[in-house]
């Protein structure tokens, strides 16, 4: 399991199990945009059309979402890291196969085999880095982030250099890649226990049945039509060669990367998922049009291209929470559920722009993922109550909202107190002996709120913590404060994903508790990750009646505001680039 309360809080310092999985990771995540630079080398030396060698994203993607049903089930089974062995060895074999083959037809079937490790791999990669971290669960998400940023930009640039070679080139460069990613696993991650409750193959389906999931996965199913329309077809109007269309599509999965990570939170933060959805789809048609309008100039649709990274990036993230904002399951049934709809959409789109391609002109597949991309904005509004209503957390919100569990006796009834709020990390008793001088300074009661999230990365949701290990680190603070006489409480504020919605609950507590501070700390993960995931704090800060401190064991108490906000993050960028962090 992982240590949460570790004292390494650097992502870097990790054990070779979390290296042997992110590794494996970057290479996953190159999986599909390896191939896009090889297509038309594809359909040329091997005497194909292009609706023919486009198979190779649905054969590919299909069978990745009908084993996305069972592989909750295979896991509960087997355990992670057997799931995790059985999916590395699967690519390996199918994409060597793949390489060696000498018909498109062998191929397509080929990458079906592959889509199924891929499904295997990706569905318990993330609970695998996290279950195995001693940096504590921020750094090890920070390293699956890195991954899959990093597979996404990378694949296509390898696979262009590659394929420049030969189209072979690409297979066998993932299978050799995988098998040093296998042996890896085998030798450094250790054994995970299995989950206590077994997962039935039907649990994804049944969740189905539940409305928000159900919207938001035939959204989800609408937007990858559009995307693996793009991604499916975009290279042939482009008329560039292997190495070139490698970078064209870098540059793409570098603005996907990007924007994922850095500017789809704080857009959430500042206008709500939906909102954010709605203007981003709209963007997305436009730029699917603009492709179909000018399919015939290069220059515009490689430009196009690249501009869709910085959507997809955002929608990406975005629509992974809003379906489990809205999913009253288990995550890991939701994550299946969701990924089962999205693959779907994703494997049909290249098989039907493929026909109608043949059937009539390059241009009309592209018109219709633009269509799918606009189609998918009335699906969103007939779940944008569920969402907002899950976002704000209002008294009938779905179960899913950020909760709070009380830990230890009630606050002191008619005296205002100094809530503090912690994540588990190695820094977090320092924040809250701080948090607690300042309430001995004030005469208030403290309570101590420990913020236990469940990381959602890319349709993949795993907790962070268990609730004993949530509870026992509340507890110890309990305890060594009351040992000094402070009167002290403590909550656990359970939250999915969203950072901003976890601190607009926290403004909330701290409003009905009449709190008189609320107070955090520093985040331990450097200010590239207090920005990415700083829509805590901006919410908290935009939210709350009283005041917002940041408390630093070794300073004095600062007052934030929305307009200090960004002049803290500033010095902390200054100060780290000072120590050459």
């Amino acid at each position: 399991m992982s240590a949460p309360h570790g004292k390494a809080t650097s992502p870097l310092r990790q054990p070779k199990a979390v290296w042997a999985v992110a590794f494996a990771c970057v290479i996953s995540f190159m999986g599909i945009g390896l191939v896009d630079p090889i297509l038309p080398a594809l359909a040329e030396n091997l005497h194909a059309t292009p609706s023919q060698v486009s198979l190779l994203f649905s054969s590919y993607l299909i069978v990745t979402a009908v084993a996305m049903l069972f592989v909750g089930w295979v896991s509960s089974r087997i355990g992670a890291k057997r799931t995790l062995i059985v999916g590395l060895a699967v690519i390996v074999v199918f994409s060597a196969l793949a390489g060696a083959s000498g018909s498109i037809d062998g191929i397509v079937g080929f990458r079906a085999g592959w889509g199924l490790g891929n499904a295997l791999f990706i569905a318990t990669s993330l609970a695998v880095i996290v279950a195995s971290a001693s940096g504590g669960f921020g750094g090890a998400i920070i390293l699956y982030e890195t991954a899959l940023g990093l597979g996404i930009a990378v694949g296509p640039l390898l696979g262009g250099e590659l394929g420049a070679m030969s189209w072979r080139g690409p297979f066998f460069g993932v299978a050799a890649l995988m098998a040093v990613a296998l042996l890896a696993t085998l030798a450094f991650v250790p054994h995970l226990p299995r989950p206590k409750q077994r997962t039935s193959p039907l649990a994804p389906l049944r969740a189905l049945r539940h409305r928000g999931l159900l919207t938001m996965g035939i959204m989800a199913l609408l937007y990858n039509w559009g995307f693996f329309t793009m991604l499916g077809y975009a290279p042939y109007p482009m008329e560039l060669d292997a190495h070139h269309l490698g970078l064209v599509f870098t540059a793409w999965g570098l603005l996907v990367a990007a924007f994922s990570v850095f500017v789809a939170p704080r857009l959430q933060a500042r206008y709500g998922t939906a909102p954010v959805l709605y203007a981003n789809l709209l963007g997305l048609s436009v730029v699917m049009a603009v492709i179909a309008a000018g399919v015939a100039t290069p220059s515009v649709v490689i430009v196009a291209v690249i501009v869709s990274g910085a959507f997809i990036g955002i929608n990406n993230t975005l629509t992974t929470q809003a379906v489990m904002l809205v999913s009253p399951v288990e995550r890991p049934v939701a994550s299946s559920a969701y990924g089962f709809l999205r693959f779907i959409g994703g494997g049909l789109a290249p098989y039907v722009a493929g026909r109608l391609a043949d059937a009539t002109d390059l241009s009309i597949p592209f018109y219709l993922g633009a269509g799918t991309f606009l189609l998918a904005i009335p699906v969103l509004a007939c779940g944008h109550r569920l969402l907002a209503r899950a976002e704000t957390a209002g008294a009938d919100a779905e179960p899913v909202a950020p909760a709070l569990t009380r830990v230890g006796s009630p606050t002191v009834l008619g005296t205002p107190p100094v809530i503090v709020a912690v994540g588990a990390h190695d820094r977090a008793a320092a924040i809250v002996d701080a948090a607690a001088r300042l309430a001995e300074g004030t005469g208030s009661p403290l309570e101590v709120v420990h913020v236990r999230q469940t990381a959602v990365v890319e349709g993949q949701a795993v907790r962070t913590e268990t609730d004993e290990q949530a509870r026992t680190a509340v507890t110890a603070h309990l305890d060594r404060l009351a040992g000094r006489g402070v009167t002290v409480t403590g909550q656990i504020l359970t939250s999915v994903g969203d950072h901003a919605a976890a601190g607009r609950a926290l403004a909330r507590h701290a409003t009905d508790a009449g709190a008189r501070t609320v107070a955090f700390g520093r985040s331990p993960r450097g200010p590239l990750a207090q920005f990415a995931d700083g829509s805590f704090t901006s919410a908290l800060i935009h939210d709350a009646a009283c005041t917002v401190v940041l408390v630093d064991p070794e300073a004095e108490p600062r007052p934030l505001t929305a307009a200090t906000l960004g002049d803290l993050r500033a010095r902390a960028a200054d100060a780290d680039r000072l120590s050459g962090r």
